[in-house]
């Protein structure tokens, strides 16, 4: 396994983090490419615990990132700091993010796990104070996916550090408490991604399989 690009991501690439915090690790790897001309078909990720990394495979990360997975795409657009492992293939690939994006797959993605927090933080028992801590937590993750994604539909360019982390939290203990306040915000980027935006209709796959064809022919054994 040939790691070709990794970096720390989650809250603390968003600046949410706080002292009790994990430190997330998202990264993609080159199979050998004789591995896929078997039977059985290479791993295609590798989910530790300790520590928290995730490694997907170069072509499922891929399939990810055109389909719009905020996880995924964020990985090619960390601040330079916060990259860990940068391959020369790694770097092409950051240069080709904006190829993978397309209005509706954003649209779609980002929304769909937007709600999906709201339907979390909605269902938790908040009574408790472990019930309460994960419901703000599901609601930061809730306000943080709806600023990304619309600002990304609006601009194409992915917001990776978030510039008022403070109002961010504050936002998340508001909907923690009363998540019927969180509808609002959601209806506001279901219009505002219903408006045009600046992404394209559908990704550019060409420049994106090129790519993949580069990692493959650069993992084959030498001759």
């Amino acid at each position: 396994m040939h790691v070709l690009l990794s970096g720390i991501v989650g809250s603390t690439a968003y600046g949410l983090a706080h002292a009790g915090s994990d430190l997330d690790r998202l990264g993609l790897f080159a199979a050998p490419t004789v591995a896929f001309h078997g039977l059985h078909r290479p791993a295609e990720s590798h989910v530790t615990t300790a520590p928290d990394r995730t490694l997907h495979e170069a072509a499922k990360w891929c399939r990810l990132a055109l389909s719009g997975n905020p996880t995924a795409t964020e990985l090619v657009w960390l601040p330079e700091e916060l990259y860990e492992v940068r391959t020369p293939l790694g770097e092409e690939l950051i240069g080709l993010r904006e190829a993978f994006l397309s209005g509706p797959a954003v649209r779609s993605a980002y929304l769909g796990y937007a709600r999906q927090q709201f339907r979390k933080l909605s269902s938790r028992d908040r009574t408790d104070p472990a019930g309460a801590a994960r419901a703000a937590k599901h609601a930061r993750h809730l306000v943080r996916l709806v600023r990304q994604g619309v600002t990304l539909y609006e601009t194409g360019r992915l917001e990776i550090r978030l510039p008022d982390p403070d109002r961010i939290r504050a936002l998340g203990e508001q909907f923690a408490e009363r998540p019927e306040d969180a509808t609002a915000l959601l209806a506001d980027a279901e219009t505002r991604f219903a408006r045009p935006g600046a992404l394209p209709a559908a990704p550019d796959e060409r420049p994106v399989e090129s790519w993949l064809r580069r990692v493959r022919a650069a993992h084959l054994p030498a001759t």
